[in-house]
Formats: C-alpha cells, structure tokens, sequence
C-alpha cells in the first residue's frame, strides 16, 4: 500500500517502488535491529506528552515503548528509495507471473469460502481481494517482520516525513489500546505497513473489520479473513461499484477509456473500479496488474497482445537468456525472469569487464548472442 501522497510503504513493488516483492532490493539490505540512540531517546519522552494528551494511556505507552528502539536500517530505506518506475511487463513479471498466477489459484482454492462470504458481505469480487493480497504478501508468505513502534518512532524521530510518521505512531498506539494485536504481533513493513494486504496504521484504523466476530481485527495472524475483508471493506468504502468490471484487455484502437502502458504492448479498457484499485494505490501499473492477476485466479488466461522489445532492442525471451547465459558463465544474476535489476546489471557488468568489453551493465543483443 501506498500512503495517500504516495510515498511507499510496503514490502513489494507498487507503482514506482524499488523494492523487490517481499523484500528489499538485492543491492541493498539493512538490518532492522534497534541500537542506543539519545536523540530517539529524547524525542521518545517528549512524544509520550503529546500521546497521552491524544488519550494513550500510560500502560499503553509503557508496554509498546518496552523493547523498541532507534532502527537505522528504517533510515537507510528511507533514503534509498528509488526514483524510477518498472515497465508494465517487469511489473506483471515481479508480481503477476505465471508462477504466481499458480500461487494464487491454489490460494483461492484455500481460502475460497471465506472470499467469497466477503464478496457476499461487501460486493467486491473475491478474485480482486485475492489479487491485492497476491501482490501486498505474496498470499501471506511475506508480511514483514519489522516492529511497527520502532519503525514508525524511527522515522517520525528521522523527520523528513516527521508529521507523517508521529500520526502512523500514534494511529498504532490506539490500536495496541483497543486490544487488536500486541506490541510483539505489530510487526510490518520497514515504514510500517502491516499484515497479509499491507495496512498503514491510519488507513487500519479507518477501514479495518473483524470479520471473524472475535473482538479484534486481526490483519496479522496466519488466518488472513480479517485482513481480506479489510481490504474489500477499504474498496467498498472506496466507491467499488458491485456488478461492474475493473477493466479488460481490448484491441488497439478501441473506443472509450483505454490505457496502454508499454508502447507497443497490451491495451485496457477500464472504468470506474479500476479508478477504486488505484485508491488502495496510485499506480496504473498496480491498477491493470490486480485486475489481470484477478483474471487469471478466476480462471482467465494469458494477454493476447504481445509486449514489443524494451529500450534497448531486447524482448523478455532475450533477458531471461541473458540472465541464464551470465549464470551459466558464472556471473549470478539472479533468478532468470526477464526482469533486469541491480542483480543482473551487476552480473552482466562484470562480465563485460572480465571479457574486456565496456562494463556498463546495459544488456545488448551483442551480449544475449555471446551468452547464448
């Protein structure tokens, strides 16, 4: 999930987010383990004035604040985002392949009843919710595991997003004081995005249910119903309009509102509910991959249109043999799926240099020839 200015929150890639699905980029991986800071410190026990004149009481302060700490690894990924947007094709590469189309039935099969009882209660399409959780958690696999009091005290401390992150805090805090998780369950994102479909702590406070009836709303344990049907709570609420499609693949040239993200690619006529999707985050990538990752849990099948070479000549065939030719030779560039990262890059730019070649990292079909 996105925040409503866009900042990103969560584990995986939405819109222009550089993180890795369930994880951070391979480049770069700091440790979110709490160390001494006497600024944090200070600016704790002066939070804690400010909190308990919002209605936290003291017992909530002691036992959220009991093991918190400063976490430089919250900075660092902080600093580091990135300021670039994949291509639609990496995009539905990271987090709608078909090896995660498999997931995601398989998924939904398990999950099925419980989908749809939701759909049934708030009108939103089962197959949509399990998309979002697709992507948000890889279907819960990958929820995060980085305490949300330290996380969100880090950065609201760091300041660059100060006001923000104090109201993520104390949004946390009242929900530690309704009794929905302990301070030892609340663990989230690096920025504090919580839970099977990734809720920041406001948009949790706002829209989240207990769909279960047991007096929490409960987006962090292994059963994922309360996160579910947060998210299609958060959609209705959100303007869904029950009975209407999110959008659908269309010929080029096809009249009414359409999106072609990839020149050259796959072309989308949407409507209302897509605009609905882009509300949970404002990403047209993140908008057209839940709708067709959606399609394809429901039983749909492929794109019919085929997305053309990329920038640099290559089609998604060629990466994914580069990528396996570097390996091959000995420089690991990471899992072969066509999507060329910091890992590949850097793998192929050692190659170029050990085979006295310009060590730019930009893949060529000079290179997926002399891999192949």
């Amino acid at each position: 999930m996105l925040d409503r200015r866009g900042f990103c929150v969560s584990l995986l890639v939405l819109g222009g987010c550089a993180a890795t699905p369930g994880g951070v980029p391979a480049a770069a991986a700091p440790t979110f383990r709490p160390v001494p800071d006497a600024g944090w410190d200070a600016w704790v026990a002066a939070f804690r004035g400010r909190a308990a004149a919002e209605g936290i009481g003291a017992g909530t302060l002691e036992s959220a604040f009991r093991g918190a700490g400063f976490l430089p690894g919250v900075i660092e990924r902080d600093r580091n985002q990135a300021e670039f947007r994949r291509g639609f094709e990496d995009y539905l590469q990271l987090v709608a392949s078909e090896a995660r189309v498999a997931e995601g039935r398989a998924a939904f099969a398990r999950q099925s009843g419980t989908l749809r009882a939701i759909e049934g209660r708030y009108g939103v399409p089962a197959p949509i919710v399990a998309a979002i959780w697709g992507i948000e958690s890889r279907y819960g696999a990958r929820r995060g595991t980085v305490p949300v009091v330290s996380s969100t005290s880090t950065l609201a401390y760091e300041g660059r997003r100060g006001r923000f992150f104090e109201a993520q805090l104390l949004a946390a805090l009242r929900i530690l004081q309704r009794g929905d998780v302990t301070p030892e369950r609340m663990v989230g994102s690096w920025a504090g995005a919580m839970g099977h479909t990734q809720f920041i702590p406001t948009s949790f406070q706002s829209f989240a249910v207990d769909f279960t009836g047991d007096g929490r709303r409960d987006i962090w344990s292994d059963d994922p119903t309360d996160a579910l049907a947060s998210t299609a709570a958060y959609l209705s609420r959100s303007g869904w309009r029950r009975g209407e499609a999110w959008g659908r693949e269309v010929a080029p040239g096809t009249g009414g509102r359409t999106l072609r993200p990839d020149a050259g690619g796959p072309v989308f006529a949407v409507g209302r509910n897509f605009d609905v999707i882009k509300r949970y985050n404002n990403s047209d990538n993140y908008a057209l991959a839940v709708g067709y990752l959606s399609d394809r849990i429901a039983g749909g099948g492929p794109l019919r249109a085929a997305f053309g070479p990329d920038a640099n000549g290559l089609t998604l065939e060629d990466r994914i043999a580069l990528q396996r030719g570097l390996s091959a030779a000995g420089f690991d560039a990471g899992t072969p799926d066509g999507v060329f990262g910091d890992r590949s890059r850097a793998a192929l730019a050692r190659w170029q240099a050990a085979t006295g070649r310009t060590a730019d990292g930009v893949p060529s079909p000079a290179a997926v020839a002399a891999l192949r």
